[in-house]
C-alpha cells in the first residue's frame, strides 16, 4: 500500500479524494490544476454562467482536443505506413534491377 498515495484534487472549489499510485501524484495535481485555469478561462469569457456551464465546457474541450490528437495520430500513423511500404517497393525494384543486370 505504500505506492499508493491519498490526495485531494480540487475542482472549481470541490474537493475530490483520491487514492493513486505515488509515482503519478505530479501529473494529477498537474491535471487539476490545468482543469481549473480552463475553467477560470471560461469564467472570464462568459460571466453570466454557472459552475456547471464552466465544467461542461471546459469538458467538451478537453474531449474535443483529445479527439482532435487521436485524428493527428492516425494520420501519422498512416503517413508512417505509407513511407514503410514506399521504401519496400523501392527496395523491391533496387533487388529487380539488380538481378536483372
Amino acid at each position: 500500500m505504500k505506492d499508493k498515495l491519498s490526495i485531494n484534487i480540487v475542482i472549481e472549489n470541490r474537493g475530490y479524494p483520491l487514492v493513486i499510485d505515488r509515482k503519478n501524484e505530479e501529473t494529477y495535481r498537474q491535471a487539476a490544476k490545468l482543469l481549473n485555469e480552463m475553467i477560470n478561462r471560461f469564467k472570464m469569457q462568459f460571466a453570466d454562467k454557472d459552475s456547471q456551464d464552466f465544467i461542461a465546457m471546459a469538458a467538451f474541450q478537453i474531449v474535443l482536443n483529445y479527439l482532435e490528437e487521436k485524428k493527428d495520430e492516425k494520420y501519422d500513423l498512416l503517413v508512417d505506413e505509407i513511407k514503410n511500404l514506399n521504401d519496400d517497393v523501392t527496395e523491391f525494384l533496387n533487388q529487380k534491377t539488380v538481378t536483372e543486370s
